[in-house]
């Protein structure tokens, strides 16, 4: 498998509700493995939690395939202009930098590759801006390296 020979999809706004199900077993197979260790209540909390963030502005959908199979799947909206995103940094960040207004910042909320897809450059490939991404500028949540 090459990364030419996968196809991207892009969904944005309500569309992007209803294609939950399309990604869900990727999503699955990746949050089992450590670090992330998710079970069935962790998979009922994140299906909860993407049914609102299809709602919000700027919201987009990417999904890697190859063939039928979902190789991997990116997603992510705009911070609204009240967001308390930046209140949980680690460091202090100045307030022209963490100052939202609805339209400047994307941030990418999940971004997984399955297993069999990895070191491919899939990952890049999602996580790539495309003409007329919404916001000035992308943010990627992740988790703290471990200590």
């Amino acid at each position: 498998m090459t990364p030419s020979e996968l196809t991207y999809e892009r969904f944005e706004g309500k569309e992007a509700a209803g294609k939950l199900d399309t990604f869900l077993e990727a999503y699955e197979e990746v949050y089992a493995e450590p670090p992330y260790g998710e079970g069935p209540s962790d998979i009922a909390e994140f299906i909860e939690h993407y049914q609102v963030h299809a709602q919000r502005d700027g919201m987009r959908l990417v999904l890697a395939r190859d063939g039928d199979q979902v190789a991997g799947f990116t997603y992510g909206y705009l911070l609204p202009a009240d967001s308390r995103w930046w209140a949980n940094v680690q460091e202090e960040l100045p307030e022209d930098f963490t100052r939202e207004d609805g339209a400047r910042t994307w941030v990418i909320l999940e971004l997984a590759v399955r297993k069999a897809w990895r070191r491919l450059g899939v990952a890049a490939n999602l996580a790539r801006p495309t003409p007329r991404r919404p916001g000035r500028r992308a943010c990627h949540a992740h988790r703290p390296a471990r200590a």
